[in-house]
């Protein structure tokens, strides 16, 4: 578990300094940016994998029905033309359930 919590800090760490970087290059800012997907990539596989190996863990659950709630509604929100309301409400999420996940990964490192 201490490897993992390693690689996602190396995964969460990554586009953060890219992006800062990129205040100098606007080359660094666009990598930094994309490469935050695949920092959403690899949480969502480690976060199911865990689920999968644990299932009744609370922690686990909350962080999957989070993933999945914000990927029904960010398709609602496609289907009903972007509102405003919603695309301003999806925009922190991503980030809210990388933290949540680092946090749960963190936690378990202790165990």
């Amino acid at each position: 578990m201490k490897n993992l919590f390693k690689l996602n800090l190396a995964f969460v760490g990554f586009p953060i300094l890219l992006c800062l970087i990129g205040i100098i290059d606007e080359n660094f800012l666009f990598w930094g940016l994309i490469s935050t997907m695949l920092t959403g990539l690899f949480q969502v596989i480690v976060g199911f994998g865990m689920l999968r190996d644990e299932p009744k863990d609370k922690y686990l659950q909350v962080y999957a029905a989070g993933v999945i709630l914000f990927f029904i509604t960010w398709f609602v929100n496609a289907q009903i033309g972007y509102n405003n309301i919603l695309t301003f409400t999806l925009i922190p999420i991503p980030a809210i359930l990388a933290m949540y996940l680092t946090f749960i990964i963190y936690k378990k490192r202790k165990l």
